[in-house]
């Protein structure tokens, strides 16, 4: 993707954006990214025009991209630290199809599975691949339910909707 320059016509400012800082590749992790979700694309690269404590001007990219319509920014600059648990992204599911579609789609080339429906990509960001109903199951009045679904969780690695929906019902 070529560098994009600004214009004196650029998009109102989102409020808040989540940032990604990534030692290298940034851009290939946007470009990664908008292809696994609809609604997504990269919308601007900008590399740094000056030097910086990261390295020569030219080597430090900021990568502007939007994922299902939310808006994230990255950035490639050398000494990052690694990602970790302290964020994640929650990817809200319907379908177990969905499901299946988003893991599959966000370990290949090198992620690794967890537990209890998270993971990491290739570069290690963590996502929660998340059926939309284990809230509600999980948040029903009859407490016995809910533990029992919440005990089913905790049990996979990749979350399975039938499987979760047959603990909760007493049947798994």
């Amino acid at each position: 993707m070529a560098t994009l320059v600004f214009s004196n016509k650029e998009p109102p400012m989102q409020k808040i954006t989540p940032f990604l800082w990534y030692s290298t590749q940034a851009e290939e992790a946007a470009n990664f990214y908008a292809s696994v979700f609809p609604d997504s694309r990269v919308t601007r690269v900008v590399a740094m025009p000056s030097e910086s404590p990261s390295g020569p001007a030219g080597s430090v990219k900021v990568v502007d991209f939007v994922l299902l319509g939310q808006p994230f920014t990255a950035m490639t600059a050398g000494g990052a630290e690694p990602f970790n648990h302290a964020i994640s992204f929650v990817v809200n599911c319907e379908t177990q199809d969905e499901i299946d579609r988003y893991w599959d789609a966000l370990l290949a080339d090198g992620g690794k599975t967890e537990a209890c429906g998270w993971l990491r990509d290739r570069f290690g960001v963590a996502w929660q691949i998340t059926p939309v109903a284990l809230v509600g199951m999980m948040a029903d009045p009859d407490q016995v339910k809910g533990k029992r679904a919440a005990d089913a969780m905790m049990k996979m690695v990749k979350l399975d909707i039938a499987a979760l929906q047959a603990a909760f019902d007493g049947k798994g």
